[in-house]
């Protein structure tokens, strides 16, 4: 066993995992696992720069994860960055922040990279499950962007494109600081017409329409999977691997789209930190489903940290 640590740093979260993997076996025993809602990316998309209370939100959870990190005594640390780092034009400052933290330079990966690690650790546990028929196509609904991945084994074809929960959410539904709610009719056409386009984009490089599974990831897929669950509270083992059909994401994605924010809000399931970017997010799943006519969506709990973990186990 190598006890390992990965961060996967996004634009609406940042995340640890603190595991023991096994690449003999392939099994990989969580430690730690945590969360927290930084909003890195809050307003990159308008000013192209990481805002300076963004900064200093991240870089406490850094301070916290080192700690973790220490307590565990993990041999191996990879940190990686993604959509709202590659966009900004003072990343730098970022990079230094979390070198004086972990001690570790933040790795500002591509998105066919952070697809690579989403596939792997998305689909390391599928391997040999009669019930799930492949290719897979691997969703990972970001902040920033989306990643969709189409592959066996192996992926076969990967692409990014900026149509993240907290990118739309900005874009189209803050007017003066202040998030629309609920959203207008013309401001949900808008959003999907960004991801209608970005859907498109995705196509002439990665065949979406060929997936016989759809897999979906991170924190806008797997709220839906909550509420689709009515559960009392977040439940990450109950939400692991269940199959959500898309007349339910369907209907849940309505429901956010027409909710206000105290209605959100009031969702068990529901994180404080996703209450004004979900119904963008859910929506992104939504269009991706209804792209490549998905009867239902296969949730995971393993994602791109899962992917990280096993590059440096």
């Amino acid at each position: 066993m190598t006890r390992v640590a990965a961060i996967d740093c996004g634009t609406n979260s940042i995340r640890l995992l603190v595991a023991d993997a096994n690449p003999v076996t392939g099994e990989l025993v969580d430690l730690d696992r945590r969360m927290t809602i930084v909003r890195l990316g809050q307003g990159v998309d308008r000013t192209g720069r990481l805002a300076p209370e963004a900064l200093e939100r991240t870089f406490a959870a850094c301070r916290e994860y080192a700690a973790i990190i220490k307590r565990h005594g993990a041999e191996r640390l990879r940190f990686v960055a993604t959509s709202a780092s590659r966009d900004a034009e003072n990343r730098d400052e970022f990079v230094r922040g979390v070198l004086d933290i972990l001690g570790v330079e933040p790795e500002v990966i591509t998105g066919d990279e952070e697809a690579e690690f989403s596939f792997t650790g998305a689909t390391k546990e599928l391997t040999g499950r009669d019930d799930l028929a492949r290719p897979y196509l691997v969703v990972d609904i970001g902040g920033g962007s989306t990643e969709l991945v189409v592959g066996d084994d192996h992926v076969r074809a990967a692409r990014s494109v900026d149509i993240g929960c907290v990118r739309m959410t900005e874009r189209h539904l803050v007017h003066d600081g202040v998030v629309s709610d609920p959203p207008t009719p013309a401001e949900i056409e808008a959003i999907r017409a960004d991801i209608e386009a970005a859907l498109d984009l995705a196509e002439r490089t990665v065949p979406l329409r060929e997936a016989h599974t759809l897999v979906g990831l991170a924190g806008s897929v797997t709220t839906v999977a909550a509420v689709a669950l009515d559960l009392p509270a977040y439940d990450s083992a109950a939400i692991h691997h269940s199959r959500i059909p898309y007349e339910k994401v369907r209907e849940i994605t309505e429901r956010l789209l027409a909710s206000t924010h105290a209605e959100r809000a009031a969702i068990p399931s529901m994180h404080p930190g996703r209450v004004d970017v979900i119904a963008a997010g859910a929506l992104v799943l939504l269009a991706i489903m209804e792209r490549i006519g998905a009867a239902e969506v296969v949730v995971s709990e393993h994602d791109i940290l899962d992917g990280i973990a096993w590059s440096i186990a």
